[in-house]
């Protein structure tokens, strides 16, 4: 029986409450099977092969939005093309005080502080592993993205338990350092830091399931070239660009717009899809990239894909337009590219870049 999308109907509902219980409220209803099934096969144009994966289109779920693996087959359902859970600290914690999610509706943005709040690996694994006992080849694609506890004596070792923890049972690994949220973290990203982590992490590994990583968008041109320096010289599978910002100025204004955390959302969109560009052109092409800031259309999508990604994530829009985003994204997408004559999504990656 075809579901049909209830988010129009109860949209006014949980504009209402406050943003954690409405995203609390939204899991245990996709936990029930209440979300909406894709009705509509993909675009044959929007299939790629990745990271030795064969993705039947580019959207996947950001991290944040299932952070301890609840429901990464209901996402799936609903027509992305992977799904992405976490982040996930070896040790359960509660994150930061409340409220720490904030809504901007006017920019169609939000802010959140949560600080990797999560039940820990062994929640996240035992749901895992019944999963895929219960699906088997036919799990689909899904990540891990991975992190520290913030009371950690050695943040890198979490990083490398986070490996070990879901080896086997993640398709691919993100090892998120560009949380604003976690005290510090972000200083992983400078040069000998980040030297030493992805040595360290790419060790921890034992077969050869991906493992990517999350940058955040504020990173200076050294700080850019530092990474995709490193990434490139201790072979990395590939870069998430990018993480929310704690940039405001000339973004978002009024009511919450100065709130401490991480802004997502459409002022995103100009900000991570330059790094996103940047990042392209100092890899020169040899690494995948996975866009994520701001995307709420199929152009937003198609101009990620012309500056370097070839695989997309959302969350902050299907906040705002509800999970029929999927579907009409994927139909303007595909418009986007016949329009310009490409017949399949990577031919069109990166062509605005000059390498």
């Amino acid at each position: 029986m075809t579901r049909i999308d209830l988010f129009p109907l109860v949209r006014p509902v949980m504009s209402l409450l406050d943003p954690e219980a409405a995203h609390t409220l939204t899991l245990r209803g996709l936990r029930m099977g209440l979300g909406p099934r894709a009705r509509e096969a993909d675009p044959v144009s929007l299939a790629i092969d990745l990271l030795g994966m064969h993705f039947e289109n580019p959207l996947g779920i950001a991290a944040g939005f299932d952070k301890n693996g609840e429901v990464p087959d209901a996402m799936l359902a609903m027509g992305m093309g992977f799904a992405e859970v976490g982040t996930v600290t070896p040790r359960p914690q509660a994150g930061n005080p409340r409220p720490r999610i904030f809504r901007l509706p006017v920019h169609r943005a939000v802010i959140n502080r949560l600080g990797f709040n999560n039940e820990g690996h062994a929640a996240l694994k035992k749901r895992l592993e019944a999963r895929r006992k219960r699906l088997g080849s036919s799990a689909g694609i899904v990540g891990v993205n991975i992190g520290a506890n913030k009371d950690a004596a050695d943040r890198i070792a979490d990083y490398e338990a986070g490996i070990r923890a879901f080896e086997g049972l993640a398709s691919y690994f993100t090892v998120n350092i560009s949380s604003p949220n976690t005290p510090g973290l972000r200083a992983l990203q400078g040069r000998a830091e980040l030297e030493a982590l992805i040595a360290r992490v790419l060790a921890a590994r034992k077969t050869r399931t991906p493992v990517l990583l999350k940058i955040a968008p504020d990173l200076g041109p050294e700080e850019l070239a530092n990474i995709a320096d490193v990434a490139l010289a201790q072979g990395l599978d590939g870069l998430i660009v990018s993480n929310t910002t704690i940039v405001r100025d000339r973004l978002v204004s009024g009511v919450h717009a100065n709130e401490t955390g991480g802004l997502s959302g459409a002022p995103l969109f100009e900000m991570s899809t330059a790094v996103l560009a940047g990042i392209h052109r100092l890899t020169k092409g040899r690494l995948p990239l996975i866009g994520v800031g701001g995307i709420s259309n199929g152009r937003d999508a198609y101009l990620k894909v012309r500056a370097g990604a070839s695989l997309l994530q959302l969350y902050s829009a299907l906040t705002y337009e509800g999970p029929g985003l999927i579907a009409r994204l994927k139909r303007e997408l595909a418009a986007h590219l016949a329009a310009d004559g490409f017949v399949h999504l990577k031919d069109a990656v990166g062509v605005d870049v000059k390498l």
